[in-house]
């Protein structure tokens, strides 16, 4: 058996995660030989993700800084600590079909990242306002372009990586550019990197993402990363620089 971590970052995500919860596919990750844990990586929520994650069995992670990338980090850099195999994230807001789960489980046996393909999908209504769904068509054109490695959905949020890859990558971003980070390091390291199409649902609770301040920090991110290659915090060491 090998052995996967589902990570879930959250933020006030209560009507979320109970879905997620309901939604893994328990048996059928098991009938393809994996076992699995859930991490939820919180990020000081007030309402009653704590608590719905612990009636669920799952592991709850509070972090220190703020942040989706914060959070993803912190979990990426326990994940290397583990013993574990494999990491699939989606995020805890119900957007994501987490009975999709086995799909990244299977591709991750040929190579070394999964990401989810919203915009070649199935996008249900009203779970992307038209200014989202250009955005993030653009954002994707761009990164492809300036960076010459397919990625069909650059924001996407639903992700499946192999011990090797969460090893290899450097990052440092605090926000929703993380992302787009992760894409430019999977580049930079030769990773090699498979589109699957997905299911995009309308998000349960407040949405987080700001479209226009967070657009300009994700492009900016792309930029930064192509000239400068990897962060500082490589440079000296740290790589997947945790939040404690």
């Amino acid at each position: 058996m090998r052995n996967v971590v589902i990570m879930l970052p959250t933020l006030d995500e209560a009507k979320g995660l109970e879905v997620v919860a309901k939604n893994i596919p328990s048996q059928k990750i098991k009938q393809m030989g994996w076992n699995y844990q859930v991490w939820v990586v919180d990020g000081g929520s007030t309402d009653e993700t704590k608590s719905i994650s612990l009636q669920n069995e799952f592991h709850f992670m509070p972090q220190q800084g703020k942040g989706k990338g914060a959070a993803m980090r912190l979990g990426f850099t326990k994940f290397l600590q583990s013993g574990y195999d494999a990491l699939v994230m989606l995020d805890s807001d119900g957007t994501y079909d987490a009975k999709e789960i086995p799909h990244f489980l299977d591709k991750l046996a040929k190579n070394d990242v999964v990401v989810g393909d919203r915009l070649n999908g199935n996008i249900d209504p009203n779970a992307m306002t038209r200014l989202n769904y250009f955005g993030n068509h653009i954002l994707t054109w761009l990164a492809t372009g300036m960076y010459g490695i397919t990625i069909n959905d650059l924001c996407s949020g639903y992700w499946g990586f192999t011990k090797k890859a969460i090893s290899r990558m450097k990052l440092n971003s605090m926000k929703f550019e993380i992302e787009a980070e992760m894409y430019t390091s999977c580049v930079k390291e030769e990773l090699m990197i498979k589109n699957i199409p997905i299911r995009y649902s309308a998000r349960l609770g407040h949405a987080k993402l700001g479209s226009i301040s967070d657009g300009w920090r994700i492009f900016r991110k792309l930029i930064v990363r192509r000239i400068f290659g990897s962060p500082i915090e490589a440079k000296i060491g740290k790589g997947n620089l945790d939040i404690e």
